[in-house]
């Protein structure tokens, strides 16, 4: 609408208000604004939950690593302090940090390389239906679902020098002259076709306890896709006349080698990070002091937060390294083998 003022000038007046003076009524939101905001509505306890348990307490961390902080000072200090590189220098001078790396990764792959290969031999075992095969089933998740508490107390138990089972066994069926301390030994030496080769005993129980606890995990994963792949295929290799590794091997292993990969990833990261059951067992001596170990003795036997935040710090760098090795060359070979 048009108008003149007082000048003759004429002006374009703008829309005139609702009657009544009220305010005109939105419009209401369309499908997808509702689904957004319901969406938002639903992740935002989630998100929540996640920044305060995961990403304050790993940003705190950080913090932490560059800061010099000790445990009597923690509650007055403040979220910016003065910051150094003195606590990555102690770590890296600190003695046994590098072998302490090296340990970590030998009962790392380890670890993980038993389990999951423990894992397949148990699904391939337990795939085809026989009599108690569900109990069977049921009993293989024990390792896994029990108190890491409790099943350390048993190996340690049955594997100690003065009144374990296992040396028990070791003198009647073996011939053992002396018990064995398992948990306690750095170094056994056994004779191999004439050799003397020096074995780190305690660290390869360690690895053992790890490969018996964490199979079933595996175990689970594999069956799930074993009773996912289609009869037909194992029922045409054999009728053209394919034995039974190669079934397994041109059949088989090809469908669960993208869970196998999975599998490994998982267990690496878990592993790598595994800190109640050495120190449960040994208490990280004997060879295996693990880098969770030494964090926890940077904590409590000097008080030093600022160097446990920085040895922390490092070991997820680490890994952050680790994963982009493996991401980078192996796993599109893997997906294209799959």
């Amino acid at each position: 609408m048009t108008t003149i003022d007082s000048r003759g000038t004429a002006k374009q007046a703008g829309p005139r208000p609702p009657a009544g003076g009220r305010p005109r009524a939105r419009r209401p939101l369309t499908a997808s604004r509702r689904e957004n905001r319901a969406g938002l509505a639903f992740v935002s306890p989630t998100f929540l939950v996640v920044l305060v348990v995961v990403i304050v307490p790993i940003l705190w961390t950080v913090l932490l690593a560059f800061q010099d902080a000790k445990l009597v000072d923690i509650q007055g200090m403040g979220l910016f302090g003065n910051w150094s590189l003195d606590n990555f220098t102690d770590v890296f001078a600190s003695a046994g940090f590098w072998s302490s790396l090296g340990t970590t990764l030998v009962y790392t792959v380890g670890a993980t390389a038993g389990s999951v290969l423990l894992g397949l031999v148990a699904a391939l075992a337990l795939r085809r239906p026989f009599r108690g095969r569900g109990l069977l089933r049921g009993s293989m998740l024990l390792p896994y679902v029990a108190p890491v508490v409790a099943v350390t107390f048993v190996w340690q138990v049955a594997l100690s020098p003065q009144y374990g089972v296992v040396n028990e066994w070791g003198r009647d069926v073996f011939g053992w002259d002396d018990p064995v301390a398992f948990l306690s030994t750095r170094q056994y030496e056994v004779n191999l076709l004439g050799w003397h080769v020096d074995l780190p005993l305690a660290l390869l129980t360690v690895i053992a306890f790890e490969v018996w606890r964490y199979f079933p995990f595996a175990f689970l994963f594999l069956l799930a896709r074993l009773q996912a792949v289609p009869d037909t295929l194992e029922e045409a290799a054999t009728v053209d006349g394919a034995t039974v590794s190669q079934r397994f091997r041109h059949v088989l292993l090809p469908q669960l080698m993208p869970v196998i990969a999975l599998l490994c990833v998982l267990r690496f990261i878990m592993t790598f990070n595994k800190f109640d059951d050495v120190y449960l067992l040994t208490g990280g001596g004997a060879g295996t002091d693990v880098a969770a170990v030494r964090v926890y003795e940077f904590l409590t036997s000097r008080f030093d937060v600022g160097a446990a935040a920085a040895q922390a710090l490092v070991l997820a760098v680490v890994l952050t390294a680790l994963l982009g090795v493996y991401f980078r060359f192996f796993a599109k070979r893997v997906q294209e083998e799959a």
